[in-house]
């Protein structure tokens, strides 16, 4: 084996290595993905004699609701591929005459923005669901659900609105979205009204809060969902999941293997 060879085959051992190892460096640091909300507390463990911290984070519990087409759902009525989806949620009534059709209007506009990448059929982006919780259970019925989503055209493949028993809906909002505590205007137990967007990922986790009415805010919302369909889901690990560093030991090992290999070979043939 030549000098050529030799330098090609350690350059084609050595440039996936160094690629793996900038593209890990430079994506770790370029992607800011949106923080989670509400630690419902945080263990302290020590490991090789270092201390770490481990936070458990506020986990939305389960739900039963009605959607407007009469169909019982829950959160694991909400999946693709055994994983969770990316919810968006928000809070309104049919009777509303402020707010309720404008955020009804930016939710759609939401929807249409998110799209898969395929070029052909159904584009639908069917790793988030939107909710839309009526706050006005009583009245607002299905068969009212179902005006209001004719009058928006929601597209129900990934958009619901809910309702339910009125102390589980908000239950849901005060207590678990926390929305009495985020929305800073002092929002009326009795009667909630916010602008909020509040977004959930794959597991229930809270990862942000946007103004339903703010076009800037709504942009940012549009980024993080995609942001967040791109975090690694923790409970699908691959093959290759925790073995990437290995893998790069073992070709550093090749690289000296190869290296003493050629070494012996040339004393060998002087």
């Amino acid at each position: 084996m030549n000098k050529t060879a030799v330098y090609a085959l350690l350059l084609a051992l050595m440039v996936p290595l160094l690629s793996y190892f900038i593209i890990k460096k430079l994506s770790d640091k370029a992607i800011n993905m949106p923080p989670r909300y509400h630690a419902d507390s945080v263990i302290e463990k020590t490991v090789d004699g270092k201390l770490q911290s481990d936070t458990i984070w506020h986990q939305l519990p389960e739900i039963s609701m009605i959607n407007h087409m009469g169909q019982k759902v829950g959160w694991q009525d909400m999946m693709k591929d055994s994983t969770g989806k990316i919810i968006v949620a928000d809070f309104f009534f049919t009777r509303c005459p402020t707010i309720c059709p404008a955020l009804t209007k930016n939710m759609k506009w939401l929807q249409e923005t998110l799209k898969k990448s395929e070029k052909v059929g159904d584009r639908t982006a069917d790793y988030v669901q939107f909710l839309s919780f009526s706050i006005d259970p009583e009245r607002d019925s299905v068969p009212e659900l179902k005006k209001w989503a004719d009058r928006f055209q929601v597209n129900s493949a990934n958009w619901w609105l809910l309702t339910g028993n009125k102390k589980e809906i908000y239950d849901l909002s005060l207590n678990e979205m926390k929305l009495s505590l985020v929305d800073g205007e002092g929002v009326d137990t009795s009667f909630i009204h916010t602008d909020r967007f509040v977004l959930i990922d794959r597991d229930r986790i809270i990862r942000g809060y946007y103004h339903g009415l703010d076009t800037t805010s709504l942009a940012k919302l549009s980024r993080d969902i995609v942001l967040l369909s791109l975090e690694k889901d923790k409970k699908r690990k691959s093959f290759f999941a925790g073995k990437l560093e290995l893998i790069a030991v073992v070709f550093l090992l090749t690289l000296v293997a190869l290296g003493v290999f050629l070494f012996i070979l040339r004393k060998t043939r002087k």
